[in-house]
């Protein structure tokens, strides 16, 4: 192929997919609505009823800026300055319902969208958008009783540290103080901290949604930080699940039965987590297996009969994943402990993969199988 001809199939090629980009973005209908995580009084970003995410950020001396966000993979969505010194543009297909996580890239700088609320994730404050889901009413703000989401402070000798943790109680424990209630140790994923499972996966709106339904009998959620570890040059981190084993075991749990209405037992008490976090419950509760008479893994890997043999039975193994994750794997390990004698259940959130969404669904279908009769 001759040089000209070379330079005439490139024009058309990048001809074909300006077009293609322009007519995915002609084809989103202009009903956008300012996403419901952003900042208040701010209109961008938009999400509109087919999913797609249009931005605006003004920049005057800015360059270049690109989103993280949308179908280009890592090249996210790159905006386009127009002559008011705005940067605009449109994500060139719909997103995944539910939570993202983003930022933007100005001129080969990260920055966070000035138009949104940030989330901790990726070790790092992130912006964050949603994207309605059609199943979005099981972890929707509602007109009815609402627990309370308290942060606590509690002594780690181990760690040398006063360390934090956030404490979800169920409506109606501040009036009735002879009720005790059951306990959930519920953890993160990897870069993320103890905020996240209330402010990204909107666990006691779960919990309450739940409750006000009659489908679960109420308990009390604890969320810490996982990642017991120390940041070092370059930003590499060490971690270690036996240090945070001894802060969850020895310190946190102690702390939480001796200033909560607990029940402190075994029996009523369970642990779950996402990703790393399931991760950690594996782990954990194979060491520990008489603190925890409950285990649940939300995209945090199985269990198997060989593992827990010899072991105190759990009264409930759940495992859970997205079905763009490795549904196969939970479903077969579900069925192989069931065959062992296991109370073994599995659930593969539809159309989803590694995400909040996923991780919402998975405590809904939980929670109403823990500390059953």
């Amino acid at each position: 192929m001759n040089m000209k001809s070379l330079v005439t199939g490139l024009i058309i090629l990048l001809t074909g997919c300006i077009c293609k980009a322009q007519s995915n973005q002609s084809s989103a209908a202009e009903d956008f609505k300012p996403s419901t995580l952003n900042q208040p009084g701010q209109e961008y970003p938009q999400v509109n009823s087919q999913g797609y995410v249009r931005f605006k950020v003004k920049a005057l001396k800015a360059d270049s800026i690109r989103v993280t966000l949308g179908l280009g993979g890592h090249n996210g969505t790159v905006l386009t300055k127009n002559a008011e010194g705005y940067f605009v543009g449109t994500t060139a297909g719909p997103m995944d319902e539910g939570f993202h996580y983003y930022h933007l890239i100005v001129d080969g700088g990260v920055f966070n969208d000035p138009g949104t609320l940030n989330f901790y994730g990726s070790t790092r404050w992130e912006s964050g958008i949603e994207v309605p889901a059609h199943d979005q009413d099981f972890y929707a703000l509602r007109d009815l009783p609402h627990g309370n989401v308290q942060q606590v402070l509690f002594s780690s000798k181990s760690t040398n540290t006063v360390r934090r943790a956030f404490v979800y109680t169920p409506p109606g424990y501040e009036k009735d103080k002879s009720q005790h209630y059951p306990v959930l140790y519920l953890q993160h994923g990897w870069g993320e901290d103890e905020t996240a499972w209330s402010n990204q996966g909107h666990a006691n709106l779960i919990m309450d949604n739940l409750i006000n339904e009659g489908k679960i009998k109420p308990f009390i959620i604890v969320m810490t930080y996982g990642m017991t570890n120390v940041a070092r040059m370059g930003g590499i981190r060490s971690f270690k699940v036996d240090t945070f084993q001894r802060v969850l075991t020895e310190e946190l749990i102690p702390f939480v039965d001796a200033n909560f209405r607990t029940k402190a037992d075994r029996m009523h008490r369970a642990m779950g987590g996402l990703s790393m976090g399931g991760m950690e419950t594996h782990a954990i509760t194979l060491a520990m297996p008489g603190e925890f008479g409950y285990y649940a893994l939300l995209s945090g890997g199985t269990f198997n009969s060989a593992e827990l043999k010899d072991k105190a039975k759990p009264r409930l193994i759940f495992m859970s994943c997205g079905s763009r994750e490795k549904p196969d794997g939970v479903n077969n390990a579900a069925s192989e402990l069931k065959s062992a004698g296991y109370n073994a259940v599995s659930y593969v959130s539809p159309n989803t993969g590694h995400e909040f969404l996923t991780w919402r669904r998975g405590l809904y279908q939980l929670a109403p199988l823990l500390f059953q009769n």
